[in-house]
């Protein structure tokens, strides 16, 4: 850094907190407190959390190309953390825990109405699609009628 400065404006470029006693930053001739070069463009860290943008110091979680922080890793409609456990994504990468991911994402039988899941122990999800409509295995063989023309 190798300048002085006066009290009043030794300051964070973005928001002018004064950066006496606490951590700060110095890019290019202008200071930053840490929050603000955290969110700044200016660090040298890639590794960003793609769910709330803050850098990520410590640990790293990677998962589709995508990094976060453990914490940030949850689910989008509990908010249950989902580090080590099994997940599912929706078209749009969101992230979701089993239980959300099958009641609200998980396409519905078009006989039955219930929602087509994996059998118990089985993380594969088996199911008719025909016509554009959806069926367990066993509702689209119950509702098929064979017709035969003499």
């Amino acid at each position: 850094m190798g300048q002085l400065y006066h009290h009043s404006c030794f300051t964070c470029s973005v928001c002018s907190q004064l950066l006496q006693q606490q951590p700060f930053y110095s890019v290019s001739d202008q200071l930053f407190c840490e929050d603000h070069f955290m969110h700044s463009q200016v660090h040298y860290s890639k590794e960003t959390c793609d769910s709330c943008g803050f850098l990520i110091k410590d640990t790293v979680l990677q998962a589709f190309g995508y990094c976060y922080h453990p914490a940030c890793f949850c689910c989008v409609v509990c908010l249950q953390s989902l580090e080590g456990t099994q997940f599912c994504l929706d078209s749009e990468n969101r992230v979701y825990c089993l239980k959300d991911y099958y009641r609200y994402i998980a396409p519905a039988c078009a006989t039955c109405g219930l929602p087509i899941l994996p059998a118990q122990g089985s993380l594969v999800t088996e199911r008719v699609v025909s016509m554009d409509r959806d069926y367990h295995v066993d509702c689209f063989h119950q509702g098929t009628e064979v017709v035969f023309k003499s």
